[in-house]
Formats: C-alpha cells, structure tokens, sequence
C-alpha cells in the first residue's frame, strides 16, 4: 500500500526558518518506505528480510586461476554482484594479487633465481640443483676452469664473475594463453668471497702464484702520498647526499623568500 508518511512519492519534505522571512526547503529520502513509495504491512511483512526485499547470504565461487596469470590481472563473474529490487545485478570482480615467492623472482614469463657461490665454485667449477616450482629437480654444473699460461696470456675455460647470469630457456612461467610455451629460467649468481684473514701469509702467496699474474703498475714517485680504502655503501651515501641537498635547499628558501623569524633584542 501507498506510504502514508511521504503520501507514495518517496521523498520528504522538510521546511526549516533560517531568520524572519526566509525559510529552507530540504528534501530527503522517506525514511518510512526507503524511497519506494509503498510499505508492506506489518501483518504481511517478510520475516527474513523485514520488508526491504534484500537479504544477505553467502556463496562459495569456485574461482579459476588460468596458467600464467599475473599479478593485478581481473576475472569477472556476470551477475554475481550485489542485488537490489528493480535492478539488474552488478558484477563480481577478482583482481590477482601475486604474492612473493621465497626462492623466485617473477619478471613476466622469465623466473629469476639467485644462486650464491664459493670463490672455488666459481674458480674451479660447480654442480648444483635447483628445485623448480612444479616439483622438479634441474641439474646446472660448470666446466672447471682449464687454464694455459703462456706469453702471460691466461686462457679460461668457464670462470663465473659476481652478479654473472646464465640462462635456461622454457624453464620459466607458462604464457598466458598458450601454457606450453615458457618463459626462461635465469640464474643469477652471487660469488661469496672469502672473510679477511682467512689464509696465512704463507698460503696467501702460494694462491697468488697459482691465480693469473696481477696487472703491472707504473712506476710510483717519491712524492707519492699511501692513503688508506675504507667500507664504501654507494646506497648510503647517496641517501645522505639526499639528506643534505634537502636541507641545503631549506636553508636557501629561507634566506631568499621566507626569512627565519629573529629573536629581539633590548
């Protein structure tokens, strides 16, 4: 039946006096029947909903996660949105948000793996596993270093530099779309050197014999200055450069448009 309070037009309206002779018109929702224009009555009112036509419930989606998904990518379910009378229900949206693995780093369909390697690995050669996402177990080794000297030239079999890459193709993310085609798997390797100190003197100039001749310097002159090498964090530093060219800005803000309030003197 037509709402009573707001006689079936849904909206009220309220009258306020502002001062003598003006008054404000302010119309609003009806809080009666919620803007529909008609009320149950109590007698025939819906014990479930109590009248306004919607209930809330709960349902389980199955929702389906397709090979080679990314991260921020959408799937959408037509009409599985929220449902009110008189209107067509909206959409249900799921947004991927991939979560970091512990032993991998994803970049598109290419999987980064970091591996951390003895100064003899890397001289002398390694074997290694690596155990993949789809529980698998990849075996990588590398020659060891076969070296020649002569002429004080060295020839090296397959010596690995910090921060070196390899690659291992189809061994990454499957593609979207198209799972039987992968990504590249690549490793990264980091050489773990040796802590100060860790051989005698003695051993020390045996391993410099054994390792290719150091470059030959230039004569050095009397006037020459020794200085000494400290810890440097290119990082740090250029954070604290960061730090200072701030305030140096401040203080020149200051001394050209906003000057510092001076205290007064008697």
């Amino acid at each position: 039946m037509p709402c009573r309070v707001c006689r079936g037009t849904g909206i009220q309206t309220h009258i306020r006096q502002l001062d003598i002779g003006f008054v404000q018109q302010i119309q609003s929702t009806c809080s009666a029947c919620r803007g529909e224009k008609e009320i149950i009555d109590p007698k025939d009112c819906c014990k479930k909903c109590e009248g306004r036509k919607v209930v809330r419930e709960t349902k389980v989606i199955e929702v389906p996660i397709d090979k080679g998904m990314s991260d921020g990518q959408t799937i959408r379910f037509s009409g599985e949105g929220d449902r009110e009378p008189g209107l067509e229900p909206g959409d249900l949206i799921v947004s991927l948000d991939e979560q970091q693995h512990s032993r991998f780093i994803r970049r598109r369909t290419d999987l980064i793996y970091t591996l951390v390697l003895s100064l003899s690995e890397a001289l002398c050669g390694f074997q290694r596993v690596i155990h993949t996402l789809d529980d698998r177990t990849l075996v990588i080794h590398s020659r060891p270093g076969k070296c020649l000297l002569l002429l004080r030239i060295i020839l090296v079999g397959e010596v690995f530099t910090n921060k070196d890459y390899r690659a291992i193709e189809s061994e990454g993310m499957p593609r979207y779309k198209n799972p039987f085609e992968k990504g590249r798997l690549i490793v990264k390797f980091d050489i773990a050197f040796p802590k100060n100190d860790f051989l005698p003197k003695a051993q020390l100039e045996t391993l410099r014999k054994l390792l290719p001749a150091p470059a030959s310097i230039e004569d050095i002159p009397e006037d020459a200055e020794a200085v000494d090498l400290h810890a440097f964090d290119p990082e740090h530093d250029q954070n604290q450069y960061d730090r200072r060219a701030e305030a140096y800005e401040d203080d020149d803000g200051a001394e050209s448009g906003n000057p510092r309030v001076q205290c007064a003197s008697s």
